[in-house]
């Protein structure tokens, strides 16, 4: 069995109208879903809970994104915080499941997806950053930094943190894989 998560942050219809690349985002996300699932690796969906008094915004826009929409096995957790890990129960359903490693996907890049990754390191997990698989919103034209660099940033820091003891991987979503991974007796891939 994987010892492998996906997880799927915040790719709710609501969220995604205005996010960078979301045609080719969500694409890329929902065909890493299919392939952790034919591993039999664990796929955690993280919603953001949204206000239905908003105007506007009905529950269609609220779930995930039909794209990549969840299948049955998969999990959903509500989470009401950038920390994914925080006041959910992300943490003990990745531990029932042995897992040692998170892909993360999702939205948005410099808050829910960073603050999740860096939560997931400090709880001594080891990181898969899909590069082209987190997005944010679009600026404004004259916005500096723009989405696109706001994302390329966020790469870069991951590519160049370190966390004792952890393993972090920034990579496209084609080269992401789940097969389990051997373990040596100190505990180390």
């Amino acid at each position: 069995m994987p010892d492998t998560a996906l997880l799927i942050i915040d790719m709710q219809s609501a969220l995604l109208a205005d996010a960078h690349d979301a045609e080719g985002c969500l694409f890329r996300v929902a065909a890493l879903a299919n392939r952790a699932r034919s591993t039999g690796a664990p796929v955690v969906y993280l919603r953001q809970r949204l206000d239905l008094t908003v105007p506007g915004l009905t529950a269609e826009l609220v779930d995930v994104h039909p794209t990549v929409a969840p299948q049955p096995g998969d999990a959903v957790l509500d989470k009401v915080s950038a920390d994914s890990f925080l006041d959910t129960t992300l943490g003990d359903l990745l531990r029932e499941q042995a897992v040692r490693r998170l892909v993360v996907t999702g939205f948005a890049t410099e808050y829910c997806v960073d603050s999740t990754c860096r939560s997931a390191l400090s709880r001594g997990y080891d990181l898969v950053l899909v590069s082209d698989g987190h997005t944010t919103p679009e600026r404004p034209v004259s916005a500096v930094p723009t989405a696109a660099q706001v994302i390329a940033h966020n790469n870069a820091i991951f590519s160049t943190i370190q966390y004792a003891g952890r393993s972090i991987l920034v990579t496209p979503a084609a080269k992401v894989g789940f097969e389990a991974r051997s373990v040596s007796l100190d505990g180390q891939p």
